[in-house]
């Protein structure tokens, strides 16, 4: 079909970025930002955890096409940050709270077990 293979969507290939980075010049403190190889669940993520910064005044993203994995992703902050460390911060905050998540889900899996192997006592 139309499909690219699997391995296309998350591989990158030689000499390409995983993210690539253009200011926009119509409005301050503004950049664009184009995610390689990623799609709607990082975009929603990061725009999610962009619009509760305090620095920043607009976060958006929009995947281009639906076939190709990629997105773009819209950052508009105060001017006390830049819409770079805007992006750096979110995504350091994203990686600790799945981090927690991780732990908290492996707790309670490993409680489950246990709990299960007593009811067959």
């Amino acid at each position: 079909m139309n499909a690219p293979d699997r391995h296309e969507l998350f591989l990158l290939e030689d000499g390409e970025k995983k993210v690539e980075e253009d200011p926009e010049t119509r409005v301050p403190n503004a950049a664009m930002f184009t995610f390689n190889k990623e799609d709607h669940t990082l975009g929603n993520l990061l725009r999610a955890k962009l619009v509760k910064s305090e620095h920043v005044l607009f976060a958006g993203y929009q995947v281009p096409h639906p076939l190709f994995a990629t997105f773009k992703l819209r950052v508009q902050t105060d001017g006390e940050v830049t819409p770079k460390e805007a992006v750096v911060k979110a995504c350091q905050d994203l990686v600790k709270e799945l981090q927690m998540l991780d732990q908290e889900f492996t707790k309670e899996w490993e409680l489950k077990k246990i709990a299960g192997a007593g009811a067959d006592i």
